[in-house]
């Protein structure tokens, strides 16, 4: 009987997955997902995003067992731990997701290269879209996002994969137990961090899409109301699939896919986009701890700016708008380089895809594929027309609670005496 070996990666899901399709075409299926030590021992094992892939794993291997099979799970090298199992099964074909991070291409040449006779094959589902599959007129990849998103739209999309009715397993293979979450990271996970895995994700996308979709072009912007759609962190593990997303959205979401998809090709085409220039503008970057802290912490003492921070630390996540203000505060305002900020959300974000964390750092320090590499979003504008209101401030700096607008905003501007009554800094750069 033939046995295939499914390794799941950034697909933590059995709808829409076409390596998984393809696998069960075989008699017998091997559902594999490798803890890799070269991920887990760095700072890439955040631990905002190992709780996040813990509970999609536990919501994966629940999935499998109701289809009749089960999620073997492994540690260590990722194309060692393939070979090892394809010994034991007598699998001959192994199915994975199309990536195309650095990482990845190096994972699936040695996966290529690990035993004569065993064939890998890389399907897509980590984009709509895949990397290279749009080119223009004599490039490699698209440098400017419109041309991009006119081809993108135009592009034929390919079918949704079929989701598998039952799993027959291959004999005699252990499972082996999902870690506990304390043996994977030293680290504390935010206290309101969402929860994991595909269940989740599909409750999740089904509630916004039946509530706010529809409103997205009207909403998304709008920091306190809060109603995007929350899915980043359920497509950068695949949970959710991005081409069942795209194809149940309105314009508007579907061309924040689009520049998800335009990220994954830039980075294909450039893999230093996490640590060089993709285009050098001379930039003298600033080496100000003390700033860089106050930025971190968010006690900047620009409300804006520091209720995004606060709520990145409490909940792994931040509201789109607020990503462009802090970032744009941090290399426009304060002039720091922006791997600083790119690391920082790194450490924190559940949804820390390279390629797109990468991406926006570049677009908003003005050395990536922004075609207006001056442009500076002034975060007390940005707030009087994203955050009108306040609600979004007084919801993550409680010191500046009781205030109305505009002074929300601009605590400073209190009577002296008001404002020694309000444990909240002043600025660390003028802006008025």
């Amino acid at each position: 009987m033939e046995t295939s070996l499914m390794l799941f990666t950034r697909d933590l899901r059995i709808r829409d997955n076409p390596a998984l399709a393809a696998a069960c075409r075989a008699d017998r299926v091997v559902p594999l997902f490798v803890l890799d030590d070269a991920i887990l021992d760095g700072r890439f094992a955040a631990p905002n995003r190992v709780r996040f892939l813990h509970d999609s794993l536990a919501d994966l291997r629940e999935s499998l067992r109701g289809l009749g099979g089960d999620l073997v799970v492994r540690r260590g090298d990722p194309a060692a731990q393939v070979a090892r199992l394809a010994g034991e099964t007598g699998a001959r074909t192994v199915f994975l997701a199309d990536d195309r991070s650095a990482y990845a291409t190096r994972r699936l040449a040695a996966l290529r290269g690990i035993a004569p006779g065993l064939e890998v094959t890389a399907c897509p589902g980590v984009t709509v879209v895949p990397p290279g599959a749009l080119t223009p007129a004599g490039g490699d990849h698209y440098r400017v996002f419109t041309p991009y998103w006119r081809a993108w739209s135009a592009a034929r999309h390919r079918p949704v994969a079929d989701t598998p009715r039952k799993l027959r397993p291959a004999p005699g293979v252990r499972p082996g137990a999902l870690p506990r979450l304390a043996s994977l990271t030293s680290g504390t996970p935010s206290p309101d961090l969402a929860e994991g895995g595909e269940r989740a994700g599909r409750a999740r996308m089904e509630a916004w899409l039946a509530q706010d979709a529809a409103d997205y072009d009207d909403v998304h912007d709008d920091l306190a109301a809060d109603r995007t759609s929350r899915l980043s962190p359920y497509l950068r593990f695949g949970c959710v699939s991005p081409l069942e997303l795209a194809n149940a959205v309105p314009e508007g979401p579907r061309r924040q896919l689009a520049w998800r998809d335009f990220h994954h090709q830039v980075a294909a085409a450039f893999p230093d986009l996490p640590r060089r220039d993709y285009r050098p503008r001379g930039r003298r970057w600033n080496r100000d701890e003390d700033a860089l802290a106050a930025w971190r912490d968010g006690r900047t003492g620009v409300p804006i700016v520091d209720a995004g921070m606060r709520q990145l630390r409490r909940e792994g996540f931040m509201h789109n708008r607020a990503r462009l203000i802090t970032a744009s505060f941090l290399t426009r305002n304060l002039e720091v380089d922006w791997r600083e900020g790119l690391r920082h959300f790194g450490d924190l974000l559940a949804d820390g895809d390279i390629a797109d964390n990468a991406g926006n750092w570049q677009w908003v320090a003005g050395t990536g594929n922004d075609t207006r590499p001056n442009r500076v979003m002034n975060p007390l504008r940005q707030a009087a027309r994203f955050d009108r209101s306040g609600d979004y401030v007084r919801r993550y700096v409680p010191e500046l609670a009781d205030l109305e607008p505009p002074r929300v905003h601009r605590p400073w501007t209190l009577p002296a005496a008001r404002r020694r009554t309000v444990d909240y800094p002043p600025p660390i750069v003028h802006l008025e």
